[in-house]
């Protein structure tokens, strides 16, 4: 990007414009926060529709994250040729329709693979909204504004796991799907409707009409239009694309600290959100209580994505997050020995919910600090791909466990030591200072 371009963006106060682009971001993680936890919401009522076993409902709640893996590994990437806009418009439509035919499955297969199809559209929006968000925002708050983004997955799935509460409640499983696709093609046609271009696409790639669609974003930013798009740089213009670039000189080493913390956050924070809701009304609560649980995992996301933010806009974001993720580890343990108080069991949710997607929330607000701007979206892409690996092997181990005879206790136990690994990682990573800005592409 042009350095007197970027370095405007990065310098100056955030305006209006800007945080407006960064609560699109949000809304689009709203609707991924319902999408991906919908069959956690609705997993007791499957299983009981179907008679599944725990390792059958494990495969079907792994299903829609075999699907943001494969979206994120090969889909995401083709923003970084096609634009961040039309992918995140195409990964709309794909997860909506998926959502909508997940409604009408008639047997636990047809619901899986169309949970994969609801899959690749929500790891393509995933990654694109993440970028965007972190392209949009000055680099003093730029940690804050990509965390805040990604509170939208909390509030998502808070809100629409209330209203899967209601529906549950009134009437079966299906409906949780039908108002679920509905509501992702409503904020399809928003998104076409108001979300911009990246600029760093705009002057990497330089498709058709590109100083024009350009200065129509700087114009929104306040800032002098360009008569002509500035040179491109010549290691730009050489640079080999596709995923190999993320092991470039200077990038091999923070890809894999990226991909191997990815990693294991996902395979701790999946079995919290998945089974969780199952697993309290396996001890004694009821179905509504148990989605009520999961509620509280997500409403304390809200809180903890902001809070991680915050103190990443004051310290090291790798050493924020790393108190994070042991502080989550701690929590779980202390899950595990709750005597049974429904309302200790509540509060235990919630406090997990705040450290646990803080945690997923500082990996997102990391790994674009990591790249530049022609390779951003696949490095991300990457990076929330390799972390669904672990997150669809996570429910699959966990329903084999159970099928096993383990306890809630142990799996518990266990699934806490991820996060104790992942804080390991993490502290590796050389991120120097609070508020560390996008490096660009003539960095690499």
């Amino acid at each position: 990007m042009s350095a007197d371009l970027r370095s405007s963006v990065d310098q100056r106060p955030m305006t209006g414009y800007q945080w407006s682009v960064i609560a699109l971001c949000m809304v689009l993680n709203m609707i991924d926060g319902f999408d991906v936890l919908v069959m956690a919401f609705t997993a007791s009522a499957v299983s009981a529709h179907w008679k599944l076993s725990g390792a059958q409902l494990g495969f079907l709640l792994s299903a829609g994250l075999f699907g943001m893996a494969a979206g994120s590994l090969l889909i995401a990437p083709w923003a970084d040729r096609l634009g961040r806009r039309p992918l995140i418009l195409a990964c709309l439509a794909i997860s909506g329709i998926g959502m909508l035919g997940s409604a009408w499955s008639q047997s636990a297969g047809q619901l899986a693979a169309l949970r994969v199809v609801t899959g690749l559209g929500v790891g393509g929006i995933l990654a694109c909204s993440n970028v965007i968000a972190s392209e949009y925002a000055s680099q003093r708050w730029r940690s804050l504004a990509v965390t805040l983004q990604s509170t939208g997955y909390a509030l998502g799935a808070s809100i629409g796991g209330s209203i899967a509460v209601w529906l549950l409640s009134h009437y079966d499983w299906r409906a949780v799907f039908v108002f679920g696709g509905s509501v992702t093609l409503g904020v399809l046609l928003l998104a076409w409707w108001r979300l911009p271009e990246s600029l760093d696409f705009l002057l990497a790639r330089r498709p058709q009409g590109a100083l024009e669609r350009l200065n129509a974003v700087v114009r929104r930013l306040g800032l002098p239009v360009l008569d002509a798009l500035p040179p491109l740089a010549a290691a730009s213009a050489q640079r080999a694309r596709g995923p190999l670039q993320l092991f470039a000189t200077g990038l091999r080493r923070p890809t894999l600290l990226v991909w191997m913390s990815f990693f294991a956050v996902m395979f701790g924070f999946y079995f919290v959100m998945s089974w969780t809701p199952k697993l309290l009304a396996a001890s004694g609560l009821t179905q509504e209580q148990g989605v009520t649980g999961g509620v509280l995992l997500s409403l304390g996301g809200i809180l903890g994505a902001a809070l991680l933010g915050l103190l990443a806009a004051r310290y090291p974001v790798h050493r924020a997050l790393a108190g994070f993720m042991l502080a989550t580890a701690a929590l779980l343990c202390v899950f595990v020995i709750n005597p049974g108080s429904l309302m200790l069991s509540y509060a235990l949710a919630f406090l997990i919910g705040v450290f646990a997607n803080g945690c997923v929330a500082g990996l997102y607000a990391i790994a674009p600090m990591v790249y530049g701007g022609e390779v951003r979206a696949t490095g991300v892409g990457w990076g929330i791909g390799v972390g669904r690996m672990g997150a669809i092997v996570s429910p699959l181990v966990a329903g084999s466990l159970l099928d096993a005879s383990w306890s809630a206790s142990q799996l518990y136990v266990g699934y806490g030591v991820a996060f104790v690994l992942a804080a390991c990682i993490v502290s590796l990573h050389r991120l120097e200072g609070p508020a560390v800005g996008l490096r660009t592409a003539s960095a690499h």
